[in-house]
């Protein structure tokens, strides 16, 4: 029995992990609950799976909702503790987690794309396993089972191309919100979603694969695949190609993640060749989405810079969903924030430090643009 601690379980990879949980109830067990401000709906699921623990990460400890975090992620009897929060309000209880010898299985890009240099390394330190969640990470984290870093030649993370995929930079001048919400394939929350309309979540993912892998950024690549049926592929030195096939459907990466490295039936749709023959693949347009490169320059100036990129994506995507800015606004203020940047070591002081501050660079530059 594994007893498991999910953080941010009123989410969409939150609710979807208690769904697979109620699944395998004979191998899996709740036993701790968090959520950002929900609080209605986390009192009904900790009624529903009976757990005692629970926090709310937007208010202080309080008598209805005791515990911080932290407190949850390092509970002495979690085995598992599921990192499904936005944003990087995931670090700190993903590390202090980890110091405490838990497993992680990790949803939140942020915590590696912020703090990579500094999680990876205690991950190795502690002998924890961090299992992504990600559908593109799982199937790479999937196909590299049995090989070694060294073996890597390139790693092709997939696109769906988002609900733009083959227009040019003069057509998304007047995108709305719903537009961008709009995606083909995946139904998600409105932060990721946006994130995927302007391929940041590409970005990020890039990332996240070269700490998660133990890779260069640059033998990280995005193709796009509109069926999103191949979820990513590992090309290795002997020139082989392993990719993961399946439905678009987050449930089974979470379910991955939480019995690895079992592998046990379920409820879900099974995929097969001859429900999608015609798969097809294309290169990115970097001009009409600049995110991906953004966030790969991030990576090369290093330190706090990748932290600084994805605070400031954070800000101008929920602006962007508040209707405060343009679809196109992401990308340049995101650039001018990392333009702006000036590089620290990457301590966990300095990290808290460019994250305030570099939300504070982005929404001058938002406010300069409407001015």
């Amino acid at each position: 029995m594994k007893r498991v601690v999910v953080l941010g379980s009123t989410g969409s990879i939150g609710t979807q992990t208690l769904d697979i949980i109620s699944q395998h109830s004979d191998r899996l067990q709740v036993i701790g609950l968090a959520a950002n401000s929900n609080s209605e709906k986390l009192q009904e699921q900790a009624g529903r799976f009976k757990v005692k623990h629970t926090a709310l990460a937007s208010s202080p400890p309080s008598p209805l909702h005791p515990l911080t975090l932290t407190d949850l992620a390092t509970l002495p009897e979690a085995d598992l503790v599921v990192v499904a929060v936005a944003g990087v309000i995931g670090l700190l209880p993903t590390i202090e987690a980890i110091k405490a010898g838990k497993d992680i299985a990790l949803a939140s890009k942020e915590v590696l794309v912020a703090a990579g240099e500094v999680v990876m390394p205690l991950v190795k330190q502690y002998g924890v396993t961090m299992t992504p969640i990600d559908s593109e990470h799982s199937a790479i984290f999937q196909c590299l089972q049995g090989y070694q870093p060294e073996q890597i030649d390139q790693l092709f993370l997939t696109a769906s191309g988002g609900p733009f995929r083959g227009k040019k930079r003069s057509e998304l001048e007047h995108i709305t919100v719903n537009q961008a919400l709009n995606h083909p394939t995946w139904r998600m929350g409105g932060k990721i979603t946006i994130d995927s309309a302007t391929l940041m979540n590409k970005g990020l993912e890039t990332i996240e694969a070269k700490w998660l892998f133990g890779v260069g950024i640059d033998q990280v690549d995005t193709i796009v695949h509109p069926q999103s049926v191949i979820h990513s592929m590992v090309k290795f030195k002997d020139g082989s190609v392993l990719g993961q096939l399946g439905w678009p459907d987050m449930r089974l990466p979470i379910q991955y993640a939480l019995l690895y490295p079992e592998r046990k039936s379920n409820e879900l749709k099974p995929w097969s060749p001859l429900d999608t023959p015609n798969l097809t693949f294309e290169p990115v347009d970097h001009e009409t989405f600049p995110s991906i490169q953004i966030a790969k320059d991030s990576v090369r100036i290093g330190g706090t810079a990748p932290c600084a990129m994805n605070a400031a994506n954070e800000e101008v995507a929920n602006a962007f969903l508040r209707g405060e800015v343009s679809f196109l606004a992401i990308p340049d203020i995101v650039g001018e924030t990392l333009a702006r940047h000036e590089r620290k070591d990457p301590t966990l002081d300095n990290l808290v430090a460019t994250d305030a501050h570099s939300r504070e660079i982005a929404r001058n530059l938002m406010q300069s643009a409407k001015n």
